[in-house]
C-alpha cells in the first residue's frame, strides 16, 4: 500500500520545514528502538517515520512526492536515494538518541546505511563511485563498501539487451566483469552484482557492486517509455494529397506508412509493436511517426511558378 508521508509524520501537506522536523523529532523519541526494545511494532513505525521525514525534509524530492504521489515517486528514487543527503543521524544525535536510523531501515546491523562519494567518468563516459555502508547502533562497518558504476548504454542496447564489460578499481587492483544489460531497461535503473564489492572487515560480507545504467540520447529516435518517437519530413504536397513514405526503425527496417490527405504539421502516426521491449515486461512498445512539413530553401522556375499559381488559388 501507498504511504502518505504527510499523513505518518501527522503535519499538512502544505507544513514548513521546521513543523515537519519538529513533528520527525516527536515520533523518533517515541519510537527509537533504544526506547523499545523487542517491539517490532514500533520498529516499524521508527522506519516509516524515518523514510517520511528523509523525503519531506528534502525540496526536491517533497516536490516530486507532491506531484507523482507515493507510487511514481518510488519508480524515481531507490531506497538509498531516498536517504542520501538526509540530516536524520545528525538530529538523532543531538536528541541524545544513539545509533544509525538509517541501518534501521536496510536491516538493522546486517546492511547498514549508505554514505555515498561520487568521482570519475563524465557525460557518456562510465562514471564510477563507491557508497559506505556503516551499521549496527555502534556505527561500526557491517560490511564492505558497495561501489557504485555508472554504465552508457545505447538505446540499440536497450533493445537488443546484451553484454558488456566493465572494469573497475578494488582497492589496489583492476576488475573486470561481464555485465548483462537487459532489454528494455532504462535510465537511473541499478543492477546488484552481489560481492562484488570492496572487502569488508575480518569475518564480514564483501559489498556489492551497483550498476546504474544512464540511456544515452539517439541522434533520431526519442524514448517514451517502451514508444519510440522519429521525426518525418514530407513535402507539403504529400502532407495535402496523402501519401505513402518509408519509415526506418531502431533495428533497421524500412517501412512504410501512410499519410491520410490534410496531414497537418505535427500530426502523430503509430506504428504498432516497432518500439521497445518493456522492462521485465513482455510484448514491445509502439513507434510514433511525428509529421514536419519540408519547406525547400532553393525553388526551380517551375517550381516557383507553380506555387505562384497555387498561392492564387488561395493555398
Amino acid at each position: 500500500m501507498a504511504k502518505d508521508y504527510y499523513k505518518v509524520l501527522g503535519v499538512a501537506k502544505g507544513a514548513p520545514a521546521e513543523e515537519i522536523k519538529k513533528a520527525y523529532r516527536k515520533l523518533a523519541l517515541k519510537y527509537h528502538p533504544d526506547r523499545n526494545k523487542g517491539d517490532k511494532e514500533a520498529e516499524d513505525k521508527f522506519k516509516e517515520i524515518n523514510e517520511a521525514y528523509a523525503v519531506l525534509s528534502d525540496p526536491k524530492k517533497k516536490q516530486e512526492y507532491d506531484t507523482y504521489g507515493s507510487s511514481g515517486f518510488k519508480q524515481r528514487y531507490s531506497q538509498e536515494d531516498i536517504f542520501r543527503g538526509s540530516d536524520i543521524n545528525d538530529i538523532l544525535r543531538g536528541m541524545g538518541l544513539g545509533g544509525d536510523a538509517f541501518s534501521q531501515f536496510f536491516g538493522g546491523g546486517g546492511r547498514g546505511g549508505f554514505r555515498t562519494y561520487t568521482h570519475g567518468g563524465g557525460p557518456g563516459a562510465g562514471g564510477f563511485g563507491y557508497q559506505q555502508p556503516y551499521g549496527g547502533m555502534g556505527g561500526v562497518p557491517a560490511r564492505g563498501t558497495d561501489l557504485v558504476y555508472e554504465l552508457p548504454v545505447s538505446l540499440e542496447e536497450v533493445f537488443h539487451g546484451g553484454e558488456k564489460m566493465v572494469s573497475y578499481r578494488v582497492g589496489s587492483r583492476t576488475e573486470r566483469i561481464s555485465v548483462k544489460v537487459p532489454p528494455g531497461i532504462e535510465t537511473g535503473k541499478k543492477l546488484r552484482l552481489a560481492g562484488k564489492g570492496e572487502p569488508g572487515p575480518p569475518g564480514a560480507q564483501p559489498g556489492d557492486l551497483l550498476i546504474k545504467i544512464n540511456v544515452l540520447d539517439h541522434p533520431q529516435f526519442k524514448r517514451e517509455g517502451a514508444d519510440l518517437e522519429i521525426t518525418k519530413e514530407v513535402p507539403f504536397s504529400q502532407a495535402a494529397l496523402g501519401a505513402t513514405v518509408e519509415v526506418n526503425t531502431l533495428e533497421g527496417k524500412n517501412l512504410t506508412v501512410k499519410l491520410p490527405k490534410g496531414t497537418q504539421p505535427g500530426a502523430r502516426l503509430r506504428l504498432k509493436g516497432q518500439g521497445l521491449p518493456p522492462f521485465k515486461g513482455s510484448g514491445r512498445g509502439d513507434l510514433f511517426v511525428r509529421v514536419a512539413i519540408e519547406v525547400p530553401q532553393r525553388l526551380s522556375k517551375s517550381q516557383k511558378e507553380l506555387l505562384e499559381k497555387l498561392a492564387e488559388e488561395g493555398l
